[in-house]
């Protein structure tokens, strides 16, 4: 595996977030909670807390939105200096609103924004070559013509210098159609090394009838692990033609969103380290378990200490 640089090179569009504190209609809040939320810089941190280096770029607004979010990831260690500030455009926001105690409605304020613009001459080469794992989703590919091409671009300079390819397909139905979707991601995928998805997600680019099935038939077309995400009934996996299946933590869920980037990083966090498929599925359901524990899209995310509490009782208190 090459790349002495960096653990992992992601990009992307992250938001400003803002969410209601309390349950029920947004109209209704007196307040809103302001962070900042994407699925590329949510694994990127995740990565970092579990030890590993970690590098994140793409366009933000010159608002204070956009020095939040470059502000957020700095004090979380993850790297931003290849970030591009621009002024002629606005940081997109998401709203996130929980709507009851089992239900999270999230909006998206994106068109026209500073990350959307984001094109083949953002892509810092050097950086991409140095990663031992690049980093990407569907969701750059969907935002924009020219953030699907930086994409492709990134993929090829990784492809070139023998960096593995991440990909998780992460559908966003706001974005494109399904059928737009299929074919590009079905093209990501035969380029990828390593691919998650959940069922839905990979029945846009394969058939099948159970999550074993999606696994194979994706990696069929290319990528020697592949990651169907279950949820509460854990992953089926494929990696390296061996099928694999791990049961997730039950834990008690207080926010869904993240939980996927969180099973991302600790996956990868595993895979840069060399580590065998049954310590990455170990960690990478650990990590989802923690993201879905606490508000916010990656605030709940562990550390390499954090990983064993979950073995330990309910209700206890450690001193």
């Amino acid at each position: 595996m090459t790349g002495a640089g960096i653990d992992l090179v992601t990009f992307g569009e992250t938001m400003a977030r803002l969410e209601n504190p309390v349950v029920g209609p947004m109209r209704h809040a007196r307040a809103l909670d302001l962070g900042v939320g994407g699925a590329e810089s949510n694994t990127a941190i995740g990565v970092r807390r579990l030890g590993g280096t970690a590098a994140w770029f793409g366009r933000v607004g010159d608002d204070e939105f956009g020095r939040l979010i470059t502000t957020v990831l700095a004090g979380e260690g993850v790297r931003t200096d290849h970030a591009v500030v621009d002024d002629t455009a606005p940081t997109a926001l998401l709203f996130k609103e929980r709507r009851s105690g089992t239900l999270t409605r999230v909006r998206y304020y994106r068109a026209g924004s500073a990350g959307s613009r984001l094109g083949p001459a953002d892509v810092p080469h050097d950086l991409v070559r140095s990663a031992r794992v690049l980093h990407v989703t569907g969701i750059t590919a969907a935002i924009s013509g020219t953030a699907r091409r930086a994409l492709g671009e990134a993929v090829d300079t990784a492809r070139g210098a023998g960096v593995p390819v991440s990909l998780d397909l992460n559908y966003r139905q706001a974005l494109w159609t399904q059928d737009e979707a299929g074919a590009c991601l079905r093209d990501l995928v035969a380029r990828a090394d390593l691919v998650f998805a959940t069922e839905q997600e990979a029945r846009l680019v394969v058939p099948g009838d159970d999550p074993a099935e999606l696994a194979a038939a994706l990696a069929a077309l290319g990528p020697r692990d592949v990651l169907v995400k279950r949820g509460a009934a854990g992953v089926v996996a494929r990696c390296d033609g061996l099928p694999y299946a791990w049961p997730a933590h039950r834990v008690p869920v207080v926010d869904p969103v993240g939980a996927g980037d969180a099973f991302a990083a600790g996956y990868l966090a595993e895979f840069v380290r060399g580590r065998p498929v049954a310590a990455r599925l170990a960690t990478a359901t650990a990590a989802g378990a923690y993201a879905v524990t606490v508000s916010g899209d990656w605030e709940g995310l562990p550390s390499r200490a954090d990983l064993d509490l979950l073995d330990t009782a309910e209700d206890t208190v450690t001193r």
